[in-house]
C-alpha cells in the first residue's frame, strides 16, 4: 500500500478539484472568476495559518531553507495566480470542457519538465498507461456539437485555446518548482503553506497598489458566493494542493498530473445530476477508458 501513496493522493486531489470546479464556477457567476481567484487564496491563507499552528506550533515553517522557500514562493506565483488566472480565464472564452482538454497537457509537460531538471524517468507500460489515461480523459471533455464560428467567435475561441496552453505550462510548472521545494523533506502542509502565502501577498500587494483592494471586498457581500468560494478554497488550494504535494512526492510527476487529470471525468455525474447534462455512450466510453488507464498506474 505505501507504494501506492502517491497514486492514492494524486487520485483524492481529482476529488477534491472536481469539487472546487463546481462550487468556484457557481460563485463566478455570481462575482466574478477575479474575485474568486482573490478570496480564495485569502481563506485558503487562513486557514493553513491555523492548521500550521495546530500540527507544528508555529505560524509558518521558519526551518524551511531559503532555497526551499524560493522554489515553493515561485510555485505558488506560477501555479496559483499565473496558471490558475489564465485557465479561469479560457473557462470563460472557449468553456470548462475545452478548457479542462487543454490541461490534459500538463502531464505531457510536467513529465518532460521532470526529464529535464530531475532526471525522471517514466517506463514504457507507465508511459502507455498516461497515454490510455489521456486519451480517454481527451475523448470524454472533448465531445461537442458541430457548429459555425463568426470571426469574433473564432478570435475568441484561438484566445482561449492559447490561455488553455498557457494554464497546463503554469500547472507544470508549479508541480515542478514544488518538488524541488520538497527535495530536502519539508512537510507537503508547510510546503503548501509557503506557496499560498507568497500567491495572496502578491496578489493583495496588486490589488493595494491597483486601488481595488476595498472595491474587492465590497463585493464580497454576496453571503452565498462566499460561502461557495470559502468550501472551495479548503478543498482546492487547502487540501486539494496539499494531496498534490503528497502525490508528488511519492510518485512521478507524470503519473501525478495524469491522475489528477481525472478531474473532468468525475465531474460526468456532477453535470448530470445537478446541471441536468445528457450523458451520452462517448463519455461513458472515455470514463471506462480513463479509468482503465488509472488501473494500469496502480499496477504497473
Amino acid at each position: 500500500m505505501i507504494k501506492s501513496y502517491g497514486e492514492i493522493a494524486a487520485l483524492l486531489t481529482a476529488v477534491c478539484w472536481s469539487f472546487n470546479s463546481v462550487v468556484f464556477s457557481l460563485a463566478g457567476k455570481r462575482v466574478g472568476s477575479v474575485i474568486v481567484n482573490k478570496f480564495r487564496l485569502w481563506i485558503a491563507f487562513v486557514a493553513l495559518l491555523i492548521l500550521h499552528l495546530v500540527l507544528y506550533r508555529s505560524f509558518f515553517p521558519a526551518a524551511a531553507a531559503p532555497r526551499e522557500v524560493f522554489y515553493l514562493a515561485l510555485s505558488g506565483v506560477i501555479g496559483f495566480i499565473v496558471g490558475d488566472s489564465l485557465l479561469f480565464e479560457a473557462f470563460l472564452l472557449i468553456g470548462p470542457r475545452l478548457a479542462m482538454l487543454l490541461m490534459l497537457l500538463a502531464p505531457i509537460i510536467g513529465a518532460i519538465l521532470a526529464w529535464v531538471f530531475l532526471g525522471e524517468t517514466l517506463l514504457f507500460w507507465e508511459i502507455i498507461a498516461i497515454l490510455v489515461t489521456m486519451g480517454g480523459i481527451g475523448w470524454t471533455v472533448s465531445e461537442s456539437q458541430p457548429h459555425t464560428l463568426h470571426r469574433d467567435q473564432a478570435r475568441r475561441r484561438g484566445l482561449g485555446i492559447l490561455l488553455g496552453i498557457g494554464g497546463a505550462v503554469g500547472q507544470a510548472s508549479g508541480l515542478l518548482l514544488s518538488k524541488l521545494g520538497m527535495a530536502h523533506g519539508l512537510s507537503p502542509i508547510s510546503a503548501n503553506h509557503i506557496r499560498v502565502t507568497a500567491a495572496a501577498l502578491v496578489i493583495t500587494t496588486v490589488s493595494l497598489l491597483s486601488g481595488k483592494l476595498r472595491a474587492d471586498i465590497l463585493k464580497l457581500k454576496d453571503i452565498k458566493a462566499v460561502l461557495q468560494i470559502g468550501s472551495g478554497a479548503l478543498t482546492g488550494p487547502v487540501l486539494g494542493v496539499i494531496l498534490s504535494l503528497v502525490a508528488i512526492r511519492y510518485t512521478h510527476i507524470g503519473i501525478a498530473s495524469t491522475l489528477m487529470s481525472l478531474s473532468p471525468i468525475l465531474l460526468i455525474p456532477v453535470g448530470h445530476f445537478l446541471f441536468k447534462e445528457r450523458i451520452t455512450l462517448r463519455s461513458v466510453v472515455g470514463t471506462v477508458i480513463a479509468l482503465t488507464g488509472a488501473v494500469l498506474l496502480f499496477f504497473l
